[in-house]
């Protein structure tokens, strides 16, 4: 846990202002993804076809969009950063597979990678200097 701790004081230390704005960037494409699932549906399902003969395919289906939505929007304020990432993580990890199982679209797979490395990185660094969750931990 001290390790954790002394990261998380040099993080904050070198904390830059491009950094947040990647932060907020990430959570802002995050929860248009969610509302673009959510408006029309037929993509998502479109998407998991090579995988719907497995089980949970209905709850990938109802699971995708408001991961997306609410850990879009988490990220973006900075509160819980960690955990909302933890949450795309699985999704994002099928993104790349998916790409590689079912039809090959290189487009599709660079943002899933790209997303995916951004969401890795902010797993270890956090949400920033200038978040809530920073802003809560200065309160106390």
């Amino acid at each position: 846990m001290p390790t954790i701790k002394s990261l998380n004081k040099w993080a904050n230390a070198h904390t830059y202002y491009p950094l947040d704005l990647l932060r907020v960037a990430l959570g802002v494409f995050l929860f248009i993804k969610g509302i673009n699932f959510i408006s029309n549906s037929q993509i998502l399902v479109d998407l998991i076809k090579p995988v719907q003969n497995l089980a949970g395919s209905m709850i990938i289906i109802h699971y995708v969009a408001p991961a997306h939505l609410i850990g879009g929007i988490l990220i973006a304020f900075g509160l819980l950063t960690r955990w909302s990432v933890m949450a795309q993580l699985p999704l994002l990890f099928g993104a790349v597979i998916i790409n590689f199982i079912g039809e090959m679209n290189t487009a599709n797979l660079i943002i899933a990678s790209t997303i995916l490395l951004l969401c890795v990185f902010f797993l270890f660094y956090g949400s920033g200097k200038h978040s809530v969750d920073y802003y809560l931990k200065m309160e106390q």
